[in-house]
């Protein structure tokens, strides 16, 4: 990593440590006010006890960093290595303002997450489930293991390349990214392909086939679902996936839409439509 050259033996293991220590950041919740603060705090340890050799100043620092944090996990990791920079250069410059790290912190949660939940939740998630979801539906075990290593291979990787990134180059990493509009093609291009994901998942794996058919004068059937491929391959499917995000945007449960769909495929079943 070409990042890392310039960085110390010591600086490294700190680093790892604290890559390591992130793992369980996203599942220490606090409640609404501080969220997954201490699971920050717990990460950034090694920079504190590095950097802050008096029990009053580590004290201050941990406090500081149980400030309400929330941001997308792998991407985030950014963050805590930003932040332990910054606790660097507080150690070393008595009129460092400790409030920048906190507004820095602040600041940098709502980019990140756009970007990191887009790209985690929005397309490596659907596509890694989409190759393992036809695989099991295949009859393979595989589709489990493929699935678990398509997303977290990336995902681990991605961790580890941001706590040294965050830390080697700081705040002005993500001004450059903007201000060179990287950021909104980034976000652009990845919100365009995880639709269409989500449009070929559809496809794929919502079905519906219609045993329903009309005989008209004693002639041959007609076969319903005949009728729709030609006038749309798939529209149903892609109305009940449409029906689903719908209720999901009106905060129905999604165990009552799962349950309706149930319902209702049984229904059609006894009624001799499917």
């Amino acid at each position: 990593m070409k990042m890392t050259k310039d960085l110390s033996k010591e600086d490294k293991k700190m680093l790892n440590s604290i890559f390591w220590r992130s793992f369980p950041l996203n599942a220490d919740r606090m409640g609404p006010t501080k969220f997954h603060a201490s699971g920050f705090a717990f990460s950034i340890i090694p920079a504190i006890r590095r950097y802050h050799d008096k029990q009053e100043d580590q004290a201050e620092a941990l406090v500081r960093h149980t400030a309400w944090y929330n941001c997308s996990q792998h991407i985030g990791n950014f963050i805590i290595g930003l932040a332990a920079s910054m606790e660097k250069e507080k150690s070393e410059k008595p009129d460092f303002d400790a409030q920048s790290i906190t507004a820095v912190k602040a600041s940098l949660m709502g980019p990140l997450s756009g970007i990191g939940d887009t790209f985690f939740q929005g397309i490596l998630r659907v596509v890694a489930a989409s190759v393992g979801i036809s695989l099991s539906m295949s009859g393979s075990i595989l589709g489990p293991l493929v699935f678990l290593l398509m997303y977290n291979i990336p995902a681990i990787a991605i961790r580890y390349y941001m706590t040294y990134a965050g830390f080697s180059l700081g705040s002005t990493f993500i001004e450059k990214v903007y201000s060179s509009g990287g950021m909104k093609i980034l976000t652009k291009a990845a919100s365009t392909l995880g639709l269409m994901m989500m449009g070929c998942m559809t496809a794929t794996n919502v079905k519906f086939k219609t045993i329903l058919a009309i005989t008209i004068d004693g002639g041959d059937p007609i076969q319903i679902q005949d009728y729709l491929d030609q006038l749309f391959v798939g529209l149903v499917p892609l109305l009940v996936t449409i029906g689903c995000f719908y209720l999901l945007k009106k905060q129905v449960n999604v165990n009552w839409v799962m349950l309706a769909i149930f319902v209702l495929a049984l229904l059609l079943g006894v009624a001799g439509i499917v």
